[in-house]
């Protein structure tokens, strides 16, 4: 919480700071102009809500437009600061900022998400953690933008919890000098929730730098974050709950009166990540023909530390005999990781081409060994690894080809992938793109050790094989036509969280036989003068091995809405509408809160079930509003069947309210 306060007190410092600079600008007419240009796109951003028109006023002396604010992706791809209002902002009013399509939420804001479906199309070499179920509203390298920007730039989310909570997402990017940025983000999350035991407390925090040289001899990346996701666990409801919930009794309609399993349990997932990334380019050479050159040598280094624990201050036979009566279980994860790599890039058909070496050391650990049933589990396993690899990219007649592999060569965890893509742009109209990925590692370290009080929570299986995934990707993207993508899917070894034979407790076990996966998604909108009806639909199918494997066959969402400028002169645009989500029948897997994990059931069934939500969302200037009804179907229907995991209701009617406000020095 003193976190907290620090960082919005050094927010608020800086908005005042900055808000008493007075640029001694021109004010030449082309400059006025490109500002009302700038503005127009922005939302008006030259007078916001907190500006005096006798206090603030800023003159541009050159042409300055939306593109001067950028936002460098993980990957290198850069896009634009945007604030304008569609339907994909109201697809990401959640505490993820991110479409939530393909999960299901729990009832409460900050807690966890069941699958819908599944995307195994991307390349790995090592095992993770583990605890997954922790890991959705966790930033990894992939998720960390980095800035670009004229001016310095503020933005502020903020979403409505639920029971005393809501959820707040700050950023302050700007750049000491053209060549430097600088970036701190900070989200806190805090929410009771309705039911019993099931208040959320996340903390991200992220710190970027960025630096190029003059003609782009030298970058640098740097960031850093750390973060703290907390969760009250309740074990769901009890039997008597569940049938006082279903039958809609209006003495249960205060939630916090059904009683859960536990009363006090928790577990929470710690983390800290350092990354640097730098290149230095070698030498350039442009010729007469204009054929370019360049060779660059890079260095990449990551050193993070997880660590996960479950609390219970009282044993439980949920999970059966115990060692002890209070039960604390921790395992840690501490990675360092370096890479180096030299790439040569040349405008012919050789593309850029990138050679790299990797060197990777984990400990995974318990507090101590145990021993049980004659067979010992270790405190740790730990080792170095060492892998080759090479990305290719170039262009060829409009196909830009792409492809990646990479294997380990030293240690104990034996991996390899290649991954190779080809995409066709035919102007703005559509792009097609196909990818082939084979992959090859070892499950993640909780499937292979773990330690726990409850003696049926500890297991050696360090000599599991390798998970192979096989996945042919097509996708096809086109804002006049459809967006659409298929994905095929084999799978062998598959690992997962079940029940054994014997009637035990969960266990990791690996499937003997093959899975095969389809899954296929299309999304289009028809819009007829200032209505809209989006929809986005998927089918998904298994072949004989769903008993391990479950997924809904069919999930769609469509949405239908108004948007128009209202008032005179324009100065508010409205988007008003309802959405419509539905997912058939299936055996969702459980929620397991010890391990924060998935695991398969048998038991019960979830969905086949309608969720309506109305929203009314606005813009004015540069920020963004968001008011929305919820699940606005349970005031009036008499079927409470509805769930995210067995034994874990889905929310009932709810209203949100959020904003996501830009501020442009």
């Amino acid at each position: 919480m003193k976190k907290q306060i620090v960082f919005i007190l050094f927010f608020l410092f800086s908005n005042i700071l900055f808000a008493q600079i007075k640029p001694l600008l021109s004010s030449k007419k082309k400059g006025q102009n490109v500002l009302n240009q700038y503005s127009n796109r922005l939302g008006d951003t030259k007078l916001d809500s907190l500006s005096n028109r006798d206090e603030f006023k800023v003159e541009l002396s050159q042409e300055t437009t939306y593109k001067d604010y950028k936002i460098i992706l993980s990957s290198k791809d850069t896009i634009y600061v945007d604030t304008t209002l569609t339907m994909k902002k109201d697809y990401k009013f959640n505490f993820l900022r991110k479409d939530n399509f393909e999960l299901l939420p729990f009832h409460n804001q900050g807690q966890t998400f069941n699958k819908l479906a599944y995307n195994f199309n991307t390349e790995s070499l090592y095992p993770e953690l583990g605890a997954k179920a922790k890991h959705f509203n966790h930033y990894e390298v992939k998720d960390i933008n980095y800035y670009q920007v004229a001016t310095p730039f503020t933005e502020l989310a903020y979403r409505k919890g639920l029971e005393q909570g809501q959820s707040l997402d700050a950023l302050i990017t700007f750049n000491l000098s053209k060549r430097h940025n600088i970036s701190l983000s900070y989200k806190g999350l805090r929410s009771l929730g309705k039911y019993r035991h099931s208040l959320a407390s996340h903390k991200n925090m992220r710190f970027t730098y960025s630096y190029k040289s003059k003609k782009d001899k030298y970058n640098l990346r740097i960031h850093n974050t750390a973060q703290e996701i907390y969760n009250e666990e309740s074990g769901g409801l009890i039997e008597t709950a569940v049938t006082n919930f279903e039958s809609a009794d209006t003495d249960f309609k205060d939630r916090g009166r059904l009683e859960t399993y536990f009363i006090d349990a928790n577990n929470i997932l710690r983390s800290n990540r350092y990354y640097l990334e730098h290149s230095y380019n070698l030498y350039s050479k442009k010729d007469s023909i204009s054929t370019k050159y360049k060779l660059n040598v890079g260095h990449v280094f990551t050193y993070k530390t997880k660590h996960y624990e479950y609390y219970q201050n009282t044993k439980n036979s949920f999970f059966g005999e115990s060692f002890t009566n209070k039960i604390l279980d921790a395992n840690h994860l501490n990675e360092t990781y370096n890479q180096l790599n030299i790439s040569l890039v040349s405008d012919k058909i050789l593309g850029k081409l990138k050679l790299f070496i990797d060197n990777y050391k984990y400990k995974y650990n318990f507090r101590n060994v145990v021993f049980i049933n004659n067979a010992e589990i270790p405190q740790s396993i730990n080792d170095r690894v060492n892998s080759v690899g090479a990305i290719w990219k170039t262009q060829y007649k409009g196909i830009a080809l792409n492809a990646k592999a990479a294997s380990t060569i030293t240690g104990n965890l034996n991996g390899n992938y290649i991954n190779i893509s080809a995409s066709y742009k035919k102007d703005s109209l559509f792009t097609l793109k196909a990818s082939l990925l084979n992959n090859s590692k070892l499950p993640n370290f909780n499937f292979l050790i773990n330690q726990s009080n409850y003696k049926a929570y500890n297991w050696n299986n360090t000599t599991f094989k390798n998970e192979l995934n096989n996945t042919l990707l097509f996708e096809l993207n086109s804002d006049k036509l459809i967006d659409a993508s298929a994905q095929i899917t084999r799978l062998d070894n598959y690992t997962y969280f079940g029940d054994t034979i014997t009637g035990e407790q969960t266990k990791p076990l690996q499937y003997a036989n093959t899975v095969n996966y389809l899954k296929i998604r299309a999304s289009k909108a028809i819009s007829y003068k200032w209505f809209t009806l989006d929809n986005t639909i998927m089918y998904q199918k298994v072949a004989n091995e769903a008993t391990v494997f479950r997924v809904p066959e069919l999930v769609t969402r469509n949405t239908i809405y108004y948007s128009n400028s209202i008032f005179k002169k324009k100065p508010m645009y409205l988007q008003a509408g309802i959405t419509f989500k539905y997912f058939t029948k299936y055996y969702a897997n459980g929620y397991n809160p010890l391990l924060s994990e998935f695991q398969l059931q048998n038991e019960v069934e979830i969905g086949n079930y309608p969720i309506f939500d109305i929203f009314v969302n606005a813009r004015v200037r540069s920020m963004r509003l968001f008011l929305k009804a919820e699940h606005i179907n349970t005031l009036f229907s008499k079927n409470k069947n509805y769930y995210s995991a067995p034994n874990y209701p889905y929310r009932d009617y709810t209203l949100r309210f959020g904003v996501v406000w830009n501020f442009f020095i």
